[in-house]
């Protein structure tokens, strides 16, 4: 069992680290995979045009309503010369004439709802993009830390024999050839441990991209070119989630005139015309007025309760707002750390390398031990550590700062996706359009297509 999970860890740290002979996958390679591949995307859409739906509905309930029925009945007469059975159709129509504009604030309601389901899911790309940017870094860090620290093990393997060969010649004591030897073991459970965090790495990659990672290549921070304060600035206007929070108070605040108009009276136009089995017909056309003189205050308190929800949706823009704007400075301070990271590191490794030299130099003259030594790589190996962590935190944080800002989607990244277009659908859906219509048709073959 040990045997096959270690050679399923070198499987995935070969086809990370070898580049294919065909071009190594960037990170647009990947980012094009994840927004192609997301079911959560398409979750999303599905939700969206259910949302068109709900406008349809809406639509529909300001057009004519036209039905037809059909009744039969069976008696059992005294006078056997009397007919059994009495049937009749009839076909009925009605169009509501004023409804204190109900209806027609409904359809605009909906369609707030539907511009903030569009933000909605503009949010969600940007969840999408930004979970496959990690999980490409992931690997990345991941697999050079493998790297890292399979070449720690060789040089402490080299060091311990060393040891072991001056020990045999009385230069150095059984003591530093244990310490060697512990280093050694240590380092083999450090890559063991390295080699279980790629392998998990790559899963997760598996999971937001839709495939394995093969090959990745070096990846450059995102520009960035934007003070905190402008990116703030700009979030708060272009952000989905602000977006869709007002959007959402919009249609809370049409849903309390719908209310309101819930009190008064409704005006509409009916009609008829049924036929007998002896072929009369009979029409009828008339106006119909109605409307509530009590009911238990119910209405009262759909207002208020409209109200109230306006208001938790205000709140909840501002404590929105709030979030973004925390986002972005967030974002920024995790992008100054680690360049600031990146930087130091630089510098460290240059030092700890010519300290490194210089020790291992030493030790070969007698005047440094073999502790000095391995103290010496391990500040090598640390410092080249925090040069990764670094460089892949740098990365994220640059692709963090476009997501605060609402600019971590496809278009701005210009991937070569076929972007999904909202206003396809609820340009077919929006005017209620029947099953036997052109319209309705198209509906049925877009959503055929879709489910293919």
């Amino acid at each position: 069992m040990m045997r096959q999970t270690k050679m399923a860890i070198a499987a995935i740290f070969l086809s990370i680290g070898a580049a294919s002979a065909s071009q190594a996958e960037t990170l647009a390679d990947a980012l094009t995979a994840a927004y192609t591949n997301s079911g959560l995307l398409e979750q999303n859409r599905a939700l969206l045009r259910a949302a068109d739906e709900d406008l349809a509905q809406a639509v529909a309930a300001t057009l004519p309503v036209i039905g037809w029925t059909l009744n039969a009945s069976s008696t059992s007469p005294r006078n056997p010369a009397t007919d059994l059975i009495q049937a009749n159709a009839q076909i009925s129509a009605s169009l509501v004439l004023y409804d204190g504009g109900a209806n027609q604030l409904a359809v605009e309601s909906q369609k707030e709802t539907i511009l903030g389901t569009r933000e909605s899911l503009r949010s969600v790309e940007q969840d999408v993009l930004l979970r496959a940017v990690q999980a490409y870094m992931s690997v990345r860090r991941d697999s050079e830390f493998v790297s890292l620290r399979q070449n720690n093990v060789r040089l402490i393997t080299q060091e311990f024999r060393a040891a072991q060969d001056r020990f045999d010649v009385g230069e150095v004591t059984r003591t530093d050839v244990a310490l060697a030897e512990a280093r050694l073991a240590a380092a083999r459970s450090q890559l063991a441990a390295a080699e279980g965090t790629l392998a998990r790495s790559a899963e997760e990659y598996r999971a937001a991209v839709g495939r394995m990672p093969s090959g990745l290549a070096a990846v450059s921070p995102a520009p960035v070119s934007r003070s905190m304060a402008d990116a703030k600035a700009f979030s708060v206007r272009n952000h989905p989630d602000i977006l869709q929070a007002q959007h959402a108070v919009s249609a809370a605040e049409l849903n309390i005139r719908r209310a309101e108009a819930a009190l008064k009276p409704t005006v509409s136009l009916q009609g008829s015309v049924s036929v007998d089995p002896e072929g009369d017909d009979s029409r009828t056309i008339g106006i119909q007025a109605s409307g509530p003189i009590y009911n238990g205050g119910r209405l009262s308190s759909q207002i208020r309760q409209f109200m109230s929800r306006r208001d938790a949706t205000r709140s909840g823009l501002l404590v929105t707002t709030q979030g973004v704007a925390q986002e972005v400075g967030n974002a920024y301070s995790f992008l100054a750390v680690a360049r600031a990271s990146s930087l130091a590191s630089n510098q460290q490794i240059r030092a700890a390398q010519v300290a490194f030299d210089g020790v291992r130099e030493e030790a070969t003259l007698g005047s440094r031990t073999t502790l000095d030594v391995l103290n010496a790589e391990q500040e090598l190996l640390d410092a080249r550590a925090n040069l990764i962590s670094a460089q892949a935190e740098e990365v994220i944080a640059s692709y963090s700062v476009l997501s605060s800002m609402g600019l971590l989607n496809a278009d701005h990244l210009n991937l070569p996706v076929q972007q999904y277009d909202p206003s396809e659908y609820y340009n077919l859906a929006k005017q209620a359009p029947t099953a036997i219509s052109e319209q309705g048709r198209a509906l049925d073959r877009v959503l055929r297509a879709i489910g293919d």
